[in-house]
């Protein structure tokens, strides 16, 4: 794989992004449930998502990917980012802070100007948190309540 990569939004799903995904999710997850094309391309088309992949200037072979999620609320946009992955190939080459700060930038221009980019990560993720930091994302100090009552 090439050290170099450009960012993109990916806005339709192709086979082989589907089968780029399907090989990155595995890596994000061990319990997420298996990717179908179907729903991928239901992520990939929510007027409310922009999914971010790192591709390869070579070969187009996709390194790494994202998902910054908006939500229009009645005090104004909320940014979240979702579902950060780089292939473990491709790690160390700053793929991942690539990715977050096109999402963040996407989140702060003039189209959707949110309020806020958020993100969540499992405290046993070390690295992934140190990373997020080094980038100017700081701790929160809230609590984020699940409700666990839903059927699956």
């Amino acid at each position: 794989m090439s050290n170099h990569y450009r960012i993109v939004r990916i806005d339709s799903i192709t086979p082989e992004i589907f089968a780029a995904f399907s090989r990155l999710l595995p890596q994000l997850s061990s319990s997420a449930p298996p990717l179908t094309y179907d729903y991928l391309s239901r992520v990939i088309s929510s007027p409310h998502n922009y999914v971010f992949v790192a591709e390869a200037s070579a070969d187009s072979d996709i390194l790494g990917t994202l998902t910054l999620t908006t939500t229009p609320t009645i005090t104004g946009v909320r940014a979240h980012i979702e579902d950060v992955v780089v292939d473990s190939a491709a790690r160390g080459r700053g793929v991942g802070s690539a990715l977050i700060m096109e999402a963040v930038r996407i989140a702060n221009s003039h189209e959707l100007r949110a309020m806020s980019v958020d993100l969540t990560s499992r405290p046993e993720r070390v690295e992934a948190n140190q990373l997020y930091q080094k980038l100017g994302f700081q701790k929160r100090g809230t609590n984020v309540y699940r409700y666990v009552g839903l059927d699956s």
